[in-house]
């Protein structure tokens, strides 16, 4: 982990957080302060984050790279709950809240590079930063119902509907999701979305 200030690329790293959709519209005050308090991490395809049932939450900005928030049973099958890219966020913002684990794992789909902060300090920071509070919490109800609605998606759907549901939601996302991750998402098998997508998909 590394500070923005000593980082080699911290001018690339300034503007990819500019452009964070929590972020963007934040003053020179409030991003005065926030910027000592983030740490920049590189983290290789497969690495975890967030383990599901980890009492250590932290708030994460996605500069480079894809995470997916994942949840498993004891007999070790996963559901991949949604996906987040560049300008987006993930969190345990709301097991925060409600003081319950989180509920989930937070994974690098790809190689990832994020600026972190353990949550007390994202919730501290926030709560001298109504504005910015407003923002995000609007942004977790946001993410809360596109989770739902992905949920819903995979009872209500069969595998054509679910691919094309997903080439229109996510479409800056549609090639660059490796086969066997886009069909865990979509909760189908490889060869059956090798059947419903012909072409090239990635690997």
């Amino acid at each position: 982990m590394t500070s923005i200030a000593t980082h080699a690329q911290r001018a690339a790293i300034r503007a990819q957080l500019r452009n964070n959709l929590i972020l963007s519209r934040m003053d020179q005050r409030a991003w005065d302060e926030l910027e000592p308090r983030l740490e920049i991490s590189d983290y290789a395809k497969g690495a975890m984050l967030v383990t599901q049932g980890s009492e250590q939450m932290e708030q994460f900005f996605i500069l480079e790279g894809i995470l997916k928030r994942v949840v498993g049973n004891q007999e070790g099958k996963e559901m991949i709950l949604r996906l987040a890219a560049e300008t987006d966020m993930d969190t345990s913002y709301a097991a925060w809240r409600l003081e319950t684990p989180t509920p989930y794992s937070i994974v690098a789909l790809t190689a990832c590079r994020v600026a972190r902060l353990p949550m007390e300090t994202w919730v501290d920071f926030l709560d001298r930063h109504p504005e910015v509070k407003k923002v995000f919490e609007y942004e977790i109800m946001r993410l809360m119902s596109e989770v739902m609605a992905h949920t819903i998606t995979l009872h209500l759907l069969d595998a054509p509907g679910r691919l094309a549901r997903f080439a229109r939601k996510h479409a800056a996302l549609a090639n660059r999701i490796p086969k066997k991750e886009l069909a865990a998402y979509l909760n189908i098998t490889p060869e059956t979305l090798s059947r419903v997508k012909p072409g090239r998909t990635s690997t």
